[in-house]
């Protein structure tokens, strides 16, 4: 590795990349203090072979102040702490990785700190069994590089290659997915790359690790195509490596890649799905932009990751069902939206947004249904509502179960929530763990002001309430179970010639071999088929039809045809 340490039979390698210090020296505690070399490109290098695991350092700075290892792989003091000395040895039984192909993705994302009323990762261990029982294949990991404090989305995290020490730090992480890959589950883990957090980030001190022409509403974004850049796409082109290396991730999540601003001539986006395709791994990103390039392949000019998310998809469901005109909503709200979201993935791809007040989108012309990432529900939408409302809250049950049969359903790649598929109610909130007032202060006014949060995102009750009540609606899980189950005997996955069409309040969607049936108010629909109910969402779908005309209640059916 470039950056951090190395083991070297009975000695350690250390390096850190600061051009902007004239002298570093390592300081190892309760061992002494050593001058490191530097060399043309700002590295600063010493091996020594009085190094353990569990040793504790720092770098000393020009101006004496001393700061961790920006590649530190452990805080177990937190942000501002000592870097520790972590053996890279564990033993693993779990055949490497999983090999899962994106046809036969069903992705569940959580978070480590609310999924469990542990928050750590042994708790979530505690939970595979009835991870793999619901049916997914992939589990998303929301960020865990260490973040300031005790509890955060991970967003705000400031140490790349550190495992978040409240959730129990690097060997608990990698005793989950050894776990998880036993049972046949993926790991995707979420990884920041568009910004780095405010509080804890030494790297500003040491180089030109960030843009001075490009900004983030979060913090400062990496500096990807200025002076210096090449040392900072390799400090994350290595911590892509790292992670598969290291501790057998399956495929990433890239947040807010529209965040990236790179004017290179290869775009670094390009770069890391290069890089994780070396490994046979898979690459998602977050992407507000509808911009097919994301996901197309290089002979199209494409950054060729593999599938993006689409909140399109979630936006015409959530305004339909909830009636919500408020922000991006007001795009939103008609049974053509999700007609056109199954027909053409984006419902702004070269079109009109009032919202934005601009012309926006793409057209993704023939690209398979399994290049993107559709949800009725993900820490954002729910998260980003100033009072965490998931949508069991704020529709009635048969709205809940039309969204979750319309998503999971869909020729996409589903994703599943944390606890929405019992139709757990607790909220989940922006929560945050800051020391800095200033900064406390300015998180508790912006997420007022922007989002209408009144609970307070420092708070404990507020991290707390956020937590899953684990308390099952047997009826919504069971639902669940069945949709995912049919998802993958009928092979819905990838194939978007599928046959829409709709009334004023209801929408078929014929496949191969089935037809399901989405009523949004009582409706008299004519039949063109003849079919075998399969599931429903309530007793009053027929369990034949054929062609005629049926009155029908609110709620969902699939019939085989």
């Amino acid at each position: 590795m470039t950056f951090g340490y190395s083991f070297y039979e009975n000695s350690v390698t250390f390096n850190l990349w600061a051009p902007y210090q004239r002298k570093v020296k390592l300081k190892i505690l309760n061992k002494g203090i050593y001058e490191m070399e530097r060399d043309e490109k700002g590295y600063f290098t010493i091996t020594l072979d009085n190094v353990r695991v569990g040793d504790r350092y720092k770098y000393v700075l020009d101006d004496n102040s001393e700061v961790p290892d920006p590649a530190s792989r452990y805080q177990p003091e937190g942000v501002h702490g000592y870097s520790e000395i972590i053996s890279p040895e564990f033993e693993w039984n779990d055949e490497n990785s999983v090999k899962v192909k994106r046809e036969d993705l069903i992705i569940y994302e959580l978070h480590i700190g609310t999924f469990t009323s542990e928050g750590t990762f042994e708790g979530v261990i505690k939970k595979l069994n009835y991870l793999k029982e619901l049916g997914i294949t992939a589990i998303e990991i929301m960020p865990i590089a260490q973040f300031p404090g005790k509890r955060d989305w991970g967003y705000d995290g400031v140490y790349l290659y550190a495992v978040q020490n409240s959730y129990g730090g690097p060997i608990e992480f990698k005793k989950l997915i050894n776990e998880a890959h036993k049972l046949g589950l993926a790991i995707i883990l979420d990884v920041v790359y568009n910004h780095v957090g405010p509080e804890g980030n030494y790297m500003v001190k040491l180089g030109p690790y960030f843009s001075e022409k490009y900004k983030t509403p979060w913090g400062l974004t990496f500096n990807f195509d200025d002076a210096g850049s090449d040392e900072v796409r390799k400090f994350i082109l290595e911590n892509v490596e790292y992670w598969i290396n290291e501790f057998h991730i399956d495929g990433f999540r890239l947040d807010a890649v529209h965040a990236i601003i790179d004017n290179s001539p290869k775009h670094i986006l390009e770069d890391i799905a290069d890089v994780v395709h070396k490994y046979n791994k898979i690459v998602i990103a977050e992407s507000d932009l509808n911009d097919p390039r994301v996901v197309n392949p290089k002979e199209k000019c494409g950054y060729n990751i593999d599938a993006q998310w689409v909140d399109d998809f979630h936006h015409a469901i959530h305004a339909l069902l909830t009636g919500e005109k408020q922000g991006y909503y007001s795009d939103f709200g008609s049974i053509g939206d999700i007609v056109k979201s199954y027909k053409d993935v984006f419902v702004y791809d070269g079109k009109y947004s009032n919202f934005r007040r601009k012309t926006h989108g793409k057209p993704v012309g023939d690209l398979d249904g399994c290049k993107f990432v559709v949800y009725i529900q993900n820490h954002d939408q729910v998260g980003n509502r100033g009072g965490g409302e998931r949508l069991i809250k704020l529709v009635d049950k048969e709205s809940y179960k039309i969204a979750a049969a319309l998503y999971i359903l869909s020729p996409y790649i589903p994703m599943i929530f944390m606890g929405e598929e019992y139709g757990e109610e607790n909220p989940f909130y922006y929560f945050s763990d800051f020391s800095d007032p200033k900064l406390i202060q300015g998180v508790r006014e912006g997420r007022k002001r922007e989002n209408g949060q009144e609970t307070d995102p420092q708070s404990d009750s507020t991290f707390n309430d956020s937590k899953l009540s684990w308390k099952i609606n047997n009826d919504i899980l069971s639902f669940y179970k069945s949709l995912i189950k049919i998802r993958k005997e009928y092979g819905l996955s990838c194939n978007r010639k599928l046959r829409v069409e709709n009334g004023d309040h209801w929408l078929t969607i014929k496949g191969n071999e089935y037809l399901a049936v989405y009523v949004f108010s009582k409706s008299v629909i004519e039949m063109k088929y003849r079919g075998t109910l399969v599931l429903s969402s309530n007793n009053s779908f027929p369990s034949q039809i054929t062609e005629n005309k049926y009155e029908l209640d609110k709620g969902f059916a699939l019939y085989k045809l």
